[in-house]
């Protein structure tokens, strides 16, 4: 089952000591949430006025994402001067995330990338959605378009709800034990297929054998009421004010309530870790016995 690791963590840039460093990077690989209940987001009034009053932004999706390549927002109809705060809001939490991984991850840090930054305004309680897209049933990260070939999705959190609320989610079991119960069930992928999806644009890059298993792996969970409602399981609270790593292609989770969150998705080689072998793609070749990226 997973597990609840905290540390007394307040600063986003450290320093941290090497103990912390150390508890964080353990926590993490081997499949637990790490939670520092005391770093908070302080947000600006200008952006509390703006964003988190009755009304709200209003979002065209789930969330807002910006991209750091080159600070574009995407999935607000926010007018150019909101837009400006609101982008200064996310490039600032960009910013503090990345620092807090390279003072508490830093043996991380030679490797890691950071990917996109989102906002989440929006109530995830009764927000209708696909069984695929339903984020309130477990799963296990992975992305259709978006390949990692292996590589860690690992996801920082921070809850910045003004209203006391906290963000509810559910935490499975081990990551080993949802692949065995599955793996016999995932077909193979057919030949040629992740070339096609290439071509066609479909996915950025070629999707590796690792992100086919992976994919199914996603679906065949979310799929199953059976396996909701009697798999391993555990309810927590994240509450306002607090931040939370964890890897979420390794750890089962959803999200069950909650809004005003932002996160932050950074990505890891499996050779950057620790210790490889515990990485999902590990475990997928150990069970299948080949190789798989």
């Amino acid at each position: 089952m997973t597990e609840i690791t905290q540390l007394a963590t307040d600063s986003w840039a450290g320093p941290c000591s090497a103990q912390d460093q150390a508890t964080a990077i353990a926590a993490l690989e081997d499949g637990n949430v790490l939670l520092l209940p005391h770093l908070d987001f302080p947000l600006r009034d200008t952006e509390r006025e703006l964003y988190f009053q009755s009304g709200g932004v209003e979002v065209k999706g789930k969330n807002i994402s910006l991209n750091l390549a080159d600070n574009s927002v995407r999935g607000s109809h926010a007018d150019a001067a909101e837009l400006g705060v609101l982008r200064d809001m996310m490039v600032r939490f960009a910013t503090d995330s990345r620092a807090l991984v390279h003072a508490l991850l830093p043996g991380y840090a030679a490797t890691i990338e950071q990917g996109r930054t989102s906002f989440r305004p929006v109530e995830v309680a009764g927000r209708p959605s696909s069984w695929r897209k339903d984020d309130t049933r477990l799963h296990v990260d992975s992305f259709p378009s978006s390949p990692t070939r292996g590589k860690r999705i690992l996801r920082l959190f921070t809850n910045v709800n003004p209203h006391g609320q906290g963000r509810h989610w559910r935490l499975g079991e081990r990551f080993e034990d949802v692949a065995r119960r599955y793996l016999a069930a995932l077909p193979n992928p057919l030949w040629g297929s992740s070339q096609v999806l290439a071509m066609l644009g479909i996915t950025k890059g070629r999707r590796s054998d690792y992100d086919h298993f992976m994919l199914q792996l996603h679906d065949r969970m979310k799929a199953d009421s059976a396996y909701q409602g009697s798999a391993g399981q555990r309810d927590f609270e994240f509450a306002p004010g607090c931040t939370w790593m964890v890897y979420t292609d390794q750890v089962p989770h959803a999200a069950m309530g909650g809004r005003f969150a932002f996160e932050q998705t950074f990505y890891l080689p499996v050779a950057g870790m620790q210790d490889p072998a515990k990485s999902p793609l590990r475990v997928l070749e150990r069970l299948m016995e080949r190789e798989l990226a």
